[in-house]
């Protein structure tokens, strides 16, 4: 199965179902295309394809994309196989496939259980799914591993420009670069005169350790990111929080997990602190896919830090 417009092909059943259709995501509007097998007792096979956030990293890291269509998919697709079903969405661990960005999770709807596999190229987000009421291993790899894209394109090199071409291939100095040279040399100095402003720009070396006049600070520059802000204890500020897979073992204890949120009200880190060791995976995981409001300081989005605490208790 190669659809028109898509980049993947994978293996299906025979007689799967397509669809196509825009929904909502926070201020965007995004286009969702399902492809579907589902049997009424399982198993349910599909690729989930959806595009609608570009890659701009001028605005946001890959990373926060990513983190944003993983999001979209775990509100849009579970209504698609199981309506009104509880539904559970957890990180697994990375995997990267012929050059994109991956991940694998673990996906209850329901009755069903089972895994996708979320990768995210420059054009589209694509969710391979494999559920079923029962463990199939044998259909589940069969299907996963049928799913195919081409791999990523190279970057394509900087293409010198004509003036720096002239340059590297001639031995005469450039009378504009010549130019430049003159100006950028430093004034000439009496023995044991102090500069004025500290060191100059031709000297690195010197301006690492000169401190400003006046002992003032140096000015913040433009782009410079804020520092960010400390918001204490952040489980009560989440808008979204999924609750850790408790491990087989049913181990108890509270795990603290240190967390860094940014403008957008995205965790793009996350540390366990404190707790028993073999919660830490469960807790990070979890705190990785937490979403808050956004926070703003003197009008401008800001990052925040702070940790979330997860308590661990025997079920009964």
């Amino acid at each position: 199965m190669h659809p028109d417009g898509e980049e993947f092909t994978v293996l299906m059943p025979k007689g799967p179902t397509s669809e196509t259709e825009k929904f909502p995501y926070h201020k965007m509007e995004l286009n969702g295309r399902l492809y579907l097998s589902s049997l009424p007792n399982g198993p349910v096979v599909a690729v989930a394809s959806i595009n609608g956030i570009k890659s701009n990293l001028a605005m946001y890291s890959d990373f926060e994309r990513f983190n944003s269509y993983v999001d979209a998919f775990k509100t849009w697709f579970p209504a698609k196989v199981r309506k009104a079903a509880v539904s559970r969405l957890i990180l697994v661990s990375n995997k990267p496939f012929h050059g994109y960005a991956g991940r694998v999770y673990k996906l209850s709807i329901g009755e069903l259980n089972g895994v996708v596999h979320a990768y995210a190229t420059k054009k589209r987000f694509y969710a391979i799914v494999a559920l079923n009421t029962n463990k199939d291993d044998a259909l589940e790899e069969k299907f996963l591993t049928s799913f195919v894209l081409p791999d990523r394109p190279m970057d394509r090199p900087a293409v010198a420009t004509a003036e720096t071409a002239e340059n590297a291939n001639s031995t005469t100095p450039n009378p504009r670069q010549q130019r430049l040279n003159e100006q950028r040399k430093p004034p000439a100095q009496t023995e044991g005169a102090v500069p004025q402003g500290g060191a100059q720009e031709d000297n690195p070396e010197a301006g690492a350790t000169a401190a400003p006049a006046n002992n003032q600070q140096p000015p913040t520059q433009p782009n410079q990111k804020r520092a960010p802000i400390a918001g204490g204890m952040l489980n009560g500020k989440a808008i979204y929080l999924p609750l850790p897979e408790v491990p087989a073992n049913e181990a108890t204890g509270v795990v603290m997990v240190q967390i860094l949120i940014d403008e957008q009200g995205t965790v793009i880190e996350a540390r366990a602190i404190s707790g028993p060791p073999n919660l830490h995976g469960p807790a990070t995981n979890a705190a990785r896919l937490a979403r808050f409001t956004p926070t703003m300081l003197m009008g401008e989005p800001v990052r925040v830090t702070g940790t979330l605490s997860y308590n661990f208790a025997r079920a009964n």
